[in-house]
């Protein structure tokens, strides 16, 4: 019989997967741990000056890592996602300028290092690629902690929600250790605010929401479960925060980088492949 060729889109959803699969290991763990010793090395000066916080270096290493969730959601994506993925980064825009000019909901905050491209001068143009997949992995972690609980709204969405903080629970003082970031008047939470935490609540009950709108719970559902890679990003986010924090002690921030850890171990995610 006759092979039937695979559209375009078919085609190349099946490359980028064999790509990621093929290269696990490297993409989940090598990157991030290469990415938080160059962070660690230019936090202390260490690195030749225009490597120090390079910008292009950090947003390659970030879209590298992110390439196993780009990868599982690619075959989800229908018109409807794709507009509701472009409010969703509308929203993020959004509520960061707000942030920024204002100081609400966040409290007063500036950058400190250079994130490549600036919207206004204000606001990284690379801002959803930081955000949406703490959203999204978030989620997908739920899905599959949750299990059929995960299909009452009253419970799934909460519990996303409150992922989604404890995810900026252990990214924030890694970031603020590192001069990502800094906030005008400190924070009890490693120079954090407990504003910030507040304006993060509402940024992702609004981002939640709009996710759990987008996608097919179903088929997003039964690709997380077929797909081992597709949580290899947050694999990154455990290794790349939790050493960052752990450097600067941290120790709560780093604790809860391991419990994601924990979450990925109760689902089966570190089957890495031996090449």
């Amino acid at each position: 019989m006759a092979s039937v060729e695979l559209p375009a889109r078919a085609r190349l959803e099946r490359r980028l997967d064999e790509v990621v699969e093929d290269n696990r290991f490297t993409i989940a763990v090598v990157f991030p741990a290469i990415g938080a010793i160059t962070l660690l090395a230019s936090a202390e000066a260490l690195l030749p000056g225009p490597l120090n916080f390079n910008p292009y270096l950090l947003l390659f290493g970030i879209a590298v890592m992110r390439l196993p969730l780009i990868a599982g959601v690619a075959p989800l994506i229908t018109r409807r996602t794709a507009v509701s993925l472009l409010a969703l980064c509308g929203y993020t825009y959004a509520i960061e300028a707000v942030g920024v000019v204002t100081g609400y909901p966040y409290g007063v905050f500036e950058y400190g290092v250079n994130l490549g491209p600036m919207i206004g001068g204000e606001v990284p143009a690379a801002l959803p690629l930081f955000f949406l997949p703490l959203v999204v992995n978030a989620y997908l972690l739920c899905l599959l902690l949750l299990g059929d609980l995960a299909g009452r709204t009253a419970v799934r969405l909460p519990v996303v929600v409150a992922a989604v903080v404890g995810m900026d629970l252990a990214l924030d003082p890694a970031a603020v250790s590192l001069g990502f970031w800094g906030y005008a008047a400190g924070g009890w939470y490693y120079g954090v605010p407990w504003t910030n935490y507040a304006g993060w609540v509402l940024s992702a009950v609004v981002a939640v929401g709009i996710l759990d709108r987008a996608f097919d719970r179903e088929g997003l559902y039964s690709r997380v479960e077929r797909c081992q890679f597709m949580l290899d990003d947050l694999v990154s986010f455990v290794v790349l925060w939790g050493v960052i924090n752990a450097y600067f002690g941290n120790w709560i921030a780093a604790l809860l980088a391991a419990l994601f850890g924990y979450g990925l171990w109760r689902t089966d995610r570190f089957d890495f492949p031996e090449r």
